[in-house]
């Protein structure tokens, strides 16, 4: 689907997804359809995908022969409901094996997959489904009755999904899904003969806290792109078992744990919610070699294994199965990740990406010594994310365009083959994020190189979220370091808020520890002690709630507008040493 009528910055957009010079490479399949039916036909017996519901005490086992007939089947049932190629069909499910197939199936029509997530307001539900235009939204019968709403308000045909077959009693009146398919006829995966690049597949809208989400345009030839890349990178193969633990509404828990497995042939272990009782021993039994997490997720983890809360398995799980644990899609403290090493003896694999650049773009090199990791997670005041990934190139770019020197900051610039189509009718979004060649993050970073001359990147915090204190900016995350490090915080963030004298004046959002009752004083001398008094905060604000998005991003601009009433006290107040 072309978005060239609505999108001046197309050319801007294609320069950024160029491959890097002197990089050859083309995806060596001519779409997704072509993927399914190569690793079927040369794996039928092998299993491609295990679905767990704790909850529901569901678990599915799906073979790549059944994964085959079910993408058929279901592509017949899109196909009679109208969707071809370039159409885009909505998704308000989560984490299902029946979501992963219903998503193949329409990639092998050519169509484009609009994930919605559960948790989002009413609101912004049907701004996406109305933005997006899908012709179809498929819907678990958990949300139905909102899901009758959005439907009718935007035209979208209403499709019913049903986890097990006793849910779907009493949903009379619409299809319900797994079983309307099998009332059509199915589709050969070896006629779709469009090529991958430029055929959308995946309209993700980003989870900002303010104003409308922006959808951003994924292609195919994005996420084999991104699959091989990572499959390179980490030496994967078709031994490789990936487990999610991630919403499948966002690009980590699809492209990681989903696509490259499928790509080289691996096998999937898919959970519809991270749970911190049932990880390790699901590590141990499935025989999972990889977990992509973000940050909270760690924390979760490390406070159940500090409380004996953790799930039994671990002792097994690690030092025998487990290769890796991915972490990103979110700030992670230094704190966190030697504490995460310490505690378990797994190796963490810090990376970086966004939505626009299809996932990961910079993975920490897998030929590092344990020691030589933790040094670059250690030594530099943030946990480096490593270096950029096969088919990808970053610099530090200045508001200029031109490149800083090593060591300072500046904005994170991508480009590449895994760098999507842009926004989705946002030409001024468009024409913001792709200058100079570059897809520009919003990321405030720097780089250093090792002495093989590699570089490695480092993120330090959201442009946007800087604290500009009197005219200098300063970077929350060093902040968050310190405060998370006191023994009776459970979590802190650095928040500003309008102050007189100095414009931004930093404050502290505070959950205490379980059973621990710190003081506003011995909070302020703490980081006195650790801090400039600049990035100091001047006030702490206690609370009780941990406020992260579904993907496991601090909520920093949404928790300072929340705070601005409170905080309005300290306006005209200047703060002394």
């Amino acid at each position: 689907m072309s978005d060239t009528t609505v999108n001046p910055a197309s050319g801007a957009i294609e320069a950024a997804r160029r491959l890097p010079e002197g990089a050859s490479w083309s995806a060596p399949f001519r779409n997704i359809a072509a993927l399914i039916d190569h690793q079927s036909a040369a794996r039928p017996t092998a299993t491609w995908l295990s679905f767990h519901d704790d909850d529901l005490s569901l678990h599915r086992t799906w073979t790549y022969a059944d994964m085959r007939v079910a993408v058929q089947t279901t592509a017949g049932l899109l196909n009679s409901l109208g969707v071809v190629r370039g159409d885009r069909v909505a998704f308000l499910i989560g984490n299902l094996d029946h979501t992963v197939v219903l998503y193949l199936a329409a990639w092998s029509l050519g169509a484009c997959v609009a994930p919605i997530n559960s948790s989002e307001p009413t609101e912004r539900k049907a701004f996406i489904l109305e933005n997006s235009g899908a012709r179809v939204l498929f819907a678990r019968t958990d949300y139905l009755d909102e899901a009758r709403e959005l439907a009718a308000t935007s035209g979208a045909r209403l499709i019913a999904v049903a986890a097990r077959p006793e849910d779907a009693a009493g949903v009379d009146d619409l299809p319900v899904y797994p079983g309307a398919e099998r009332r059509v006829t199915s589709l050969s995966l070896a006629g779709a003969t469009f090529e991958a690049r430029g055929t959308e597949a995946l309209l993700i809208y980003t989870s900002g806290t303010t104003g409308p989400p922006k959808g951003v345009r994924i292609d195919q030839t994005n996420l084999m792109a991104d699959a091989w890349g990572m499959a390179t990178w980490h030496g994967w193969g078709d031994d490789l078992c990936a487990m999610c633990v991630l919403p499948i509404h966002h690009v980590n828990g699809i492209v990681v744990t989903h696509v490259t497995p499928l790509f080289v042939g691996g096998r999937t272990v898919l959970n519809a919610r991270f749970n911190t009782r049932t990880f390790w021993g699901r590590v141990r039994d499935e025989g999972v070699h990889v977990v992509s997490v973000v940050p909270t997720l760690l924390e979760f983890l490390i406070d159940a294994d500090r409380r004996g809360l953790g799930s039994p398995g671990f002792a097994e799980a690690c030092p025998l199965v487990l290769r890796t644990v991915l972490c990103g899609a979110g700030p992670l403290l230094v704190e966190t990740a030697l504490a995460f090493e310490q505690a378990f003896g797994v190796p963490l694999t810090h990376g970086y990406g966004l939505s626009e650049t299809t996932c990961y773009n910079c993975h920490m090199p897998p030929d590092l010594t344990t020691e030589q990791r933790l040094g670059w997670y250690r030594d530099h005041g943030f946990p480096s994310i490593g270096v950029p990934l096969p088919l990808q190139e970053m610099a530090i770019l200045g508001p200029d365009g031109a490149p800083v020197p090593d060591g300072e900051r500046g904005e994170i610039c991508i480009r590449g083959a895994c760098v999507s189509l842009g926004y989705h009718q946002r030409p001024d979004a468009n024409e913001q994020a792709f200058r100079d060649g570059w897809f520009r993050s919003g990321d405030e970073g720097f780089a250093l190189q090792d002495e093989r001359g590699r570089p490695f990147f480092f993120i330090t915090g959201r442009i946007k979220e800087l604290i500009i204190r009197g005219g200098v900016n300063y970077s929350p995350l060093e902040i968050d370091e310190v405060l998370n490090a006191h023994p009776a915080v459970r979590y802190g963030l650095a928040v500003p808020f309008a102050n007189r004298y100095y414009g931004d004046e930093v404050a502290a959002y505070v959950v205490p520890t379980d059973g621990a009752a710190p003081t506003e004083d011995e909070l302020l001398a703490w980081c006195r002690e650790r801090l400039d008094f600049g990035k100091c905060p001047k006030v702490i604000v206690f609370g009780d709630e941990v406020p992260y998005t579904t993907t496991g991003k601090p909520m920093r601009i949404e928790l300072a507008r929340r705070l601005a009433e409170t905080l309005s006290a300290h306006r005209d107040t200047q703060f002394r040493r």
